[in-house]
């Protein structure tokens, strides 16, 4: 069912049932839909559980695909008490995956959410049974040098609303400094509202979505990139080959440093490519998942040499 105005909380029906995980200080939404294997889906900042909605139902024709909806800035009600950083996001996916009982799930991420999967195996690697990485942040590139300005602004009391009230207006979000780089293709207006309306019309959210902005400090990343040896399940590293702002050389790099990936290239889409190439993604993550062993499997070869990253 298509709408023409966004309603607050909005998420499309395509994602599936809806529940909540409740967490110390309110709770994190989540969607399900499917049946099988588990996947975890994980957004980025500034956008929200409907970044996935064309990718749901073409991966729950195999799968149990369970999509949660973090407070990374386009959530629906303020969470003043909860650790928005990249640490403390990455906690609030660990807990959902064990109140939900997805120990071994695969972990499906982009952008923002990609540095956050990355925290994830890095702290609990025994959650995760395969990790797929879209474009994503990594090492150096949280966030990326274009939005930094986004993240001083956020350090200032009051600035970010001068920075995003204008986005009000549908016409001007396709500008590169907004979200006309992050996607080849123009966004679902309404889809497109539910990820740039609640930080400018709620002045919670908004002030959730400033510390978030804060917390994106690379040294978080690096950390995790650490540990990245040590997670010897399978990685699939399917990256957008056209995207301005995660870098080609940090895909290479993933494939290199974790000890079990692959590498593929998703062409014609920027950095979310969930709204770019929805088929070429769950296409990838189908044939990921159907062509590697499971988590228990993978525990009793995590002895043996490493694999090679395999590159297409």
């Amino acid at each position: 069912m298509s709408r023409n105005r966004y309603e607050p909380g909005w998420r499309h029906e395509e994602l599936g049932a809806p529940g909540t995980v409740p967490i110390a200080s309110g709770a994190v939404r989540y969607f399900e839909r499917g049946a099988g294997e588990p996947i975890v889906l994980v957004h980025g900042a500034m956008v929200n559980a409907n970044l996935w909605r064309r990718v749901v139902p073409l991966l729950a024709r195999q799968f149990r695909v369970v999509t949660l909806d973090l407070p990374f800035g386009s959530h629906d009600h303020a969470l003043p008490q909860v650790d928005l950083s990249v640490p403390g996001i990455a906690q609030l996916v660990i807990e959902s995956l064990e109140t939900l009982g997805l120990a071994g799930a695969t972990l499906l991420a982009n952008d923002t959410g990609g540095a956050v999967a990355q925290v994830v195996v890095a702290e609990r690697p025994d959650l995760i049974g395969r990790l797929a990485l879209t474009s994503s942040d990594a090492y150096e590139h949280l966030p990326p040098p274009a939005f930094d300005y986004l993240r001083l602004a956020a350090a200032i009391p009051g600035a970010l609303l001068p920075i995003l009230a204008p986005l009000r207006i549908r016409a001007l979000r396709g500008l590169p400094i907004a979200q006309g780089w992050l996607t080849r293709r123009a966004l679902d207006p309404v889809v497109s509202d539910s990820y740039v309306l609640p930080s400018i019309t709620d002045r919670g959210v908004r002030r959730d979505l400033a510390r978030v902005l804060v917390g994106l400090q690379s040294r978080h990343t690096l950390a995790a990139a650490l540990r990245f040896a040590d997670f010897h399940r399978p990685v699939l590293i399917a990256w957008s080959r056209e995207d301005r702002f995660c870098p080609p050389a940090n895909a290479h790099r993933l494939a290199r440093d974790f000890p079990n990936a692959r590498l593929e290239w998703i062409r014609d889409s920027y950095t979310l490519s969930p709204e770019d190439q929805p088929e070429r993604v769950a296409a990838l993550v189908s044939h990921f998942i159907l062509t590697t062993e499971t988590a228990e499997s993978t525990e009793s070869t995590e002895t043996t040499e490493p694999g090679v990253a395999h590159v297409r």
